[in-house]
């Protein structure tokens, strides 16, 4: 472990549900260490082991250099109320200070997506969220709470429309689906009656049904009119977001990125990215979508770094030291 009296470093960390990224650059914009680690939304995990988690990754990249910025953007982080909750927790540990910042990680993504003050940024992985921001700081925020805050979606919301469809393919009350034997495959189960008695029964988790969405997509491109709804109906609750952003921030007169990002949206399913092209031009034409090829950490990396005080030239090497050099050259 190196001194505490080498130079000090600037750390991000991206944390989802299924994956953490954590890096640290030194003030210059030199990367000095990058690490992935579990999962740590703590909407998803426990709160301890969140921040079990996140201490580990920071102190792991920072090797024993003083942290002078830490910004975390964790999933599951949607209510005031929560970061709060969350601060509190870092309050004990030697890196954290009053400048952290804590929040959620969709503001990661859309700094990985743009610089533009204008944007709007959603999220498509195992559920779903967005962001709109206006250059005179106005913001629109989501609670994102699945069902109870009118969200549907995603990972979570494709599979369970998976099993949802099969059911009723299989006892008569819906049309036949190719989902319905595909489904059968994935989970490795002999009928849709037992794999319905599982989820009743606990025997299988939710988990099982976020994986279900390629069987989606798949149905979708062998013509499964069953599939292809669902594939319209998750590009209209993307653009959802975006028509709500864009006429709560009186946006529709501006050209407006639209940063798109999420396991869903990393598929590049061609009719859904079609889909969402299509209903995005009769929503705004002024409205662009930027399909984020960066990880959300590079966003969360260049905040963190805008926070402490870093200059335009260390940001761009900050940038391409991640392997991520400026698009515009």
């Amino acid at each position: 472990m190196r001194s505490a009296a080498a130079e000090p470093v600037v750390v991000a960390v991206d944390g989802g549900g299924s994956k953490t990224d954590a890096v640290a650059t030194t003030l210059d914009g030199t990367v000095v260490g990058q690490l992935r680690g579990p999962g740590s939304s703590p909407h998803l995990d426990d709160l301890g082991w969140s921040v079990r988690i996140v201490d580990d990754l920071v102190r792991a990249v920072a090797d024993g250099r003083q942290v002078r910025q830490a910004n975390l953007y964790l999933s599951g982080i949607d209510l005031p109320s929560e970061i709060d909750v969350y601060r509190a927790r870092l309050a004990s540990l030697p890196w954290a200070g009053e400048s952290t910042v804590v929040d959620n990680d969709l503001y990661a993504l859309l700094r990985a997506g743009t610089d533009a003050p204008d944007a709007v940024a959603v999220v498509c992985g195992t559920g779903m969220n967005a962001i709109g921001v206006r250059a005179d700081g106005a913001e629109v925020r989501f609670p994102a709470l699945g069902e109870i805050s009118g969200d549907w979606g995603g990972g979570g919301g494709l599979g369970a429309q998976v099993l949802w469809h099969a059911a009723r393919d299989a006892d008569g009350r819906g049309p036949a689906t190719l989902l319905t034997a595909g489904m059968l495959e994935r989970l490795g189960a002999d009928s849709v009656a037992s794999v319905i008695e599982d989820f009743h029964l606990g025997r299988r988790c939710d988990s099982e049904l976020a994986g279900l969405p390629p069987l989606v997509f798949e149905a979708a491109a062998a013509g499964d009119l069953v599939a292809r709804g669902l594939v319209d109906r998750q590009a209209e609750e993307i653009v959802a977001f975006v028509r709500a952003c864009l006429h709560r921030l009186e946006l529709f007169d501006r050209p407006v990125p639209v940063v798109l990002g999420g396991g869903i949206i990393a598929a590049h399913d061609p009719l859904l990215m079609a889909a969402i092209h299509t209903q995005l031009a009769a929503l705004s034409p002024l409205a662009r979508a930027v399909v984020v090829a960066a990880p959300p950490i590079l966003g969360g990396i260049l905040l963190a770094r805008t926070a402490a005080g870093c200059g335009a030239d260390a940001l761009a090497r900050a940038r391409s030291g991640l392997g991520y050099p400026d698009p515009r050259g």
